[in-house]
């Protein structure tokens, strides 16, 4: 609509207005489409990389742990129960020592060159290129197989359950 229609019509208004009233409109009935139907929601996808973090806070208090406890399995000379040290604080030395024994068994379960990245890079806090250095390898190749090692040991976490899957 121009805006000269609309002035005429705001003059003949001011004009007359005991005339004012409100016209009825007349709207077309909406014609009620169907949405597409919505797609099936999908739960996001949490794969191992997800946990990389945490598993990297296992190794240092692995590594705290096993300074505290030393050679435990001569110290103590019998055979110990495994619990579930993991998803709990530590609060005796028998947990601790524990939770040394679980995760040098969970460790013992990658390849030598895996150990020794996560030693390396994890624990030791060297950076890639330095760890490359030591091992005589690429930087890259540390890069990917940093996070290859990460992804191994939170399988065999999850696996001897000592890494819990939130609920």
């Amino acid at each position: 609509m121009s805006a000269a229609l609309q002035l005429v019509d705001l003059h003949a208004a001011a004009a007359a207005p005991q005339q004012w009233y409100a016209v009825p409109v007349v709207l077309e009935p909406e014609v009620a489409e169907d949405p597409a139907p919505a797609p099936p929601r999908v739960p996001p996808v949490c794969t191992l990389a997800f946990y990389r973090k945490h598993t990297e806070r296992m190794l240092h208090r692995y590594l705290y742990a096993s300074m505290l406890v030393g050679r435990a399995p001569y110290i103590l000379q019998e055979p110990l129960n495994r619990g579930l040290v993991s998803s709990r604080p530590v609060r005796s030395f028998e947990d601790a020592v524990i939770f040394v024994l679980d995760m040098e068994t969970s460790l013992a379960r990658l390849d030598a060159l895996d150990r020794l990245i996560l030693g390396r890079v994890v624990l030791q806090e060297y950076t890639h290129s330095e760890t490359a250095l030591l091992l005589g390898i690429g930087t890259r190749a540390v890069e990917s197989r940093l996070g290859h090692a990460l992804d191994r040991l939170t399988r065999v976490l999850l696996e001897f359950r000592l890494l819990l899957l939130p609920s």
